[in-house]
């Protein structure tokens, strides 16, 4: 048979007609499967098998067309129709008909899989308002992903630490990706209850295309981990996949994941992500468990904005010890106990040399992974918090940045440095990335608020905080720090009241709270109400910003304000010979020496007071620290004028309103500190210029 006659043969036979509504069905049933096998967690090699069956049935299907051209009107011999006949006209035709239907299908199908993403955009915007709580999806990059917590599904609920610690590893992983845009833990942990989540108003509060979940189950020296990927914008489930293996697979596991996750999303992964991504964090398993104990520590701090966390940074530092003792090779672990002592340290606890064992910790990592960026931010956070060293600190955490691209605590860090440098619109910019990547990360919402009212953009606080409060109205810290805008800004203490005595009052730590009773009742020379709030001796010690201030001191003030000059001097004594002892233990610390200059001006001790509170600014001025050298200027404001130096605390007073985080009209007006300087003309004058020209709530 010649070419010309064997294609003929092809066309008469309905050959041509067969091969294309088979691939049209094909097309449609391995949609199908790829759609629905998912959701019913049909596992994975299904899809493929189904792929398969239907490559191996194309070529059977030719040869039954060739052969007997089946139809329901039977089989047909090719000698019963003419050379130039179709074999069957009638079945040609039905082929041609179901072809062209199964087409149309198809060709829907493929339209509404392209034009999905922009057909929920719309659904979402006509059926959600846009709002600060949610991102559209037109906002949201494909490749985008957040990574909720893992269900745990062991009998022994108190391994809950371990599924948290898969689901962080995975998500840690895919944050190394630069393609990506990965959400940070502290925002995904806020959505632990699985039974409750809408995956399509998680996407939207997050700012994401896609959500990875699932559930971790590990039984003795074995663990089934199982993972699924949805599409945030349609709630389509795009892959599952079940993993049952031995425990020491879990790394494994959590490469494979992180790698088909970044497949799916289409990410392209460097060599070196590659490879960091497939690098396994320790050989033991026992210092691994240690590891993901201290991490809940780590993840408890990070999604609070209050006072506390020193015991459990210690609880953290003990099992990071016993971890890198069993592993010293163990580079994420001797990173995490570099950060928690300078964290300690940060937090002003004296119980340890914090900052040579974090040196000592980050020379070690530095020795066996001298490039990671876990390294690289370690260092960053030695010589920032360590040091207030800030260009090294910076150029450390650009380094850092290129090995964790998606680490929200970087650019954040950055924010810090630049606002400390006086750099404030860097410094929000840099913080708006944090956020991003974090968006329910409450200390980064709590520091971005706190820029704004440094600079007295108290409006732009007030939304700030509104849009968290929205989402998690029983947050003390937030609404505390939202009445805090209130009073700076129009010295209005009706959300303070509200704050210490409403239902948000049952959420706040306990000194916190304390101390937010306490200067409402100062600030309302209420000093009854003061007396009646501080607790049984022993408690009520506050450190405001690295200003430690003694119990005695607020007992100084109260009995002061009460008539008992005798108890106000012995509580003064008290407190002073303590401020001093803690200046003594920080040699060189500004504001340490600055609450004694503040005491000795209580005393009366005039000369004593002028001379630390000078000293204390010359030790951090504004150009070396732009927060806390605003602060120290108010301050040696405060001692001109609690010494009855007028002129000078006025000088002072000036030229602090000309600086952020100088004096507020709200903390000149209620605040007894300035109680000397009123009804001086000056004074008054300072009050008016700094008084709200907006009086919106």
């Amino acid at each position: 048979m010649n070419p010309h006659n064997f294609f003929s043969e092809l066309k008469r036979r309905n050959v041509y007609k067969v091969a294309v509504a088979y691939a049209v069905v094909s097309w449609l049933l391995i949609q199908v499967a790829t759609q629905v096998f998912p959701f019913f967690e049909i596992p994975n090699w299904a899809v493929r098998l189904v792929v398969l069956l239907l490559i191996l049935g194309f070529p059977v299907a030719l040869v039954l067309a060739w052969a007997f051209e089946l139809t329901p009107e039977g089989i047909k011999r090719t000698e019963e129709v003419g050379p130039n006949d179709s074999v069957t006209p009638r079945t040609g035709r039905k082929i041609v008909g179901i072809t062209i239907a199964l087409a149309v299908l198809a060709a829907g199908m493929f339209g509404y899989r392209l034009l999905r993403p922009n057909l929920m955009r719309n659904s979402t915007a006509t059926a959600t308002p846009t709002s600060a709580l949610t991102s559209p999806p037109s906002a949201r990059p494909d490749k985008s992903i957040a990574v909720l917590p893992f269900e745990n599904l062991s009998d022994d609920k108190s391994n809950a630490y371990f599924a948290d610690g898969v689901q962080d590893e995975i998500l840690t992983d895919l944050a190394r990706v630069a393609d990506l845009k990965v959400i940070s833990r502290t925002s995904v942990m806020q959505y632990r209850n699985a039974a409750a989540r809408n995956l399509r108003e998680i996407g939207q509060q997050l700012g994401v295309a896609h959500l990875l979940e699932g559930s971790v189950q590990r039984a003795g020296g074995k663990i089934r981990v199982n993972a699924q990927l949805i599409d945030a914008r349609s709630d389509a489930h795009l892959w599952a996949q079940t993993y049952d293996r031995d425990l020491a697979d879990v790394f494994a596991i959590q490469t494979e994941i992180a790698r088909t996750i970044a497949d799916q999303l289409q990410a392209k992964l460097s060599p070196k992500e590659e490879a960091v991504v497939a690098a396994k964090p320790t050989k033991d398993l026992v210092a691994y468990d240690l590891y993901l104990r201290a991490s809940e520590f780590d993840r408890t701090r990070a999604s609070s904005v209050g006072s506390g966390g020193a015991e459990g940074a210690k609880r953290e530092v003990e099992l990071l010890d016993e971890a890198v003792s069993r592993d010293p090779a163990f580079v994420p672990a001797l990173c995490r106990l570099a950060n928690t002592h300078i964290y300690l340290h940060w937090l002003n606890d004296y119980t340890a040399p914090h900052i040579e064992l974090a040196k000592k910790a980050l020379d070690a990592a530095a020795r066996l992974q001298p490039d990671a960026g876990e390294v690289h931010l370690s260092r960053a956070l030695i010589y920032y918090r360590g040091s207030l060293d800030y260009e090294p600190a910076l150029a450390e955490l650009a380094l850092a940045q290129r090995g964790l691209p998606n680490e929200a605590p970087i650019p954040f860090l950055i924010g810090m440095i630049k606002r400390r440098q006086g750099k404030w619109e860097e410094s929000i910019q840099r913080i708006q990335q944090a956020v991003a990547l974090d968006p329910r990360a409450i200390p980064f919402i709590s520091e971005q608020a706190t820029t704004y009212l440094i600079l007295r953009r108290y409006d732009e606080a007030a939304k700030t905080l509104d849009s968290a409060l929205a989402w998690k109205p029983l947050d003390f810290g937030l609404a505390f720090l939202r009445a805090v805008v209130d009073m700076l800004w129009k010295a209005d203490l009706g959300r303070w009241k509200t704050a210490v005595a409403g239902e948000v009052a049952k959420t706040a730590e306990p000194n916190d709270l304390i101390s937010a009773r306490l200067a409402l009742a100062l600030m309302e020379r209420n000093y009854r109400a003061a007396q009646e709030t501080l607790p049984a001796p022993g408690q009520a010690e506050f450190d405001d910003n690295g200003f430690f201030i003694p119990r005695e001191w607020n007992e100084a003030i109260i009995a002061r304000g009460l008539g008992d000059i005798k108890r106000a001097n012995v509580a003064l004594l008290a407190a002073r010979e303590r401020a001093a002892t803690a200046a003594k233990e920080r040699p060189g610390e500004a504001r340490a020496l600055m609450v004694v200059g503040q005491i000795d001006a209580a005393l009366g001790r005039k000369e004593d007071a002028m001379r630390e509170g000078e000293r204390a600014l010359e030790l951090l001025p504004v150009s070396k620290d732009a927060i806390n050298g605003g602060i120290l200027i108010d301050r040696l404001a405060c001692i001109y004028a609690q010494v009855a130096d007028p002129a000078r605390a006025l000088d002072f007073l000036e030229e602090a309103t000309k600086t952020p985080n100088g004096p507020s009209y709200g903390s000149l007006r209620l605040e007894q500190d300035w109680d000397p300087l009123r009804g001086d003309p000056r004074f008054e004058k300072i009050v008016a210029s700094l008084a709200p020209k907006d009086t919106r709530p």
